[in-house]
């Protein structure tokens, strides 16, 4: 196992994001915000459809993805709207959410920048499965990322 290959990619990724969330260096704040992104996504999308999102990722990034899930669990369906998802993203992100997100407007661009991000290391076919599980007005969120 080239475990530092793995770290690299990971790293890189991270590298990527906190550049995407205008702040630069800052692979910490980077790391806890797609965690919660990805929390977030997890607790929406069917398991199948999350897996086949994640696959496509690196490696550590989808150690973080499925770390503390429950694969049996089923979709939040009550996750109908941008507000509720912004809820469930700053809900993952705990105790650094403030500082993370800041309000609900920074939210919203800080989700935008990780979905540009996951756009751009997962193929289109993907993400249009993933929107297609999506109610409308979240849907036209992710497209609008």
């Amino acid at each position: 196992m080239n475990f530092e290959k793995y770290v690299a990619h990971a790293n890189e990724f991270l590298k990527e994001l906190a550049e995407e969330l205008g702040t630069p260096g800052d692979k910490n704040r980077a790391a806890r915000v797609l965690r919660a992104v990805l929390h977030g996504l997890r607790r929406r999308l069917t398991p199948e459809e999350y897996m086949d999102l994640i696959s496509q990722l690196p490696m550590c990034i989808k150690a973080i993805a499925v770390d503390g899930w429950r694969i049996d669990e089923s979709p939040d369906k009550s996750i109908k709207n941008v507000e509720d998802f912004v809820h469930e993203v700053w809900e993952e992100d705990g105790r650094t959410a403030p500082r993370d997100f800041g309000n609900e407007e920074h939210a919203k661009e800080a989700i935008k920048a990780v979905l540009r991000v996951i756009k751009r290391h997962v193929s289109e076919g993907e993400i249009k499965d993933v929107e297609a599980e999506l109610p409308e007005k979240l849907k036209e969120f992710f497209e609008s990322a």
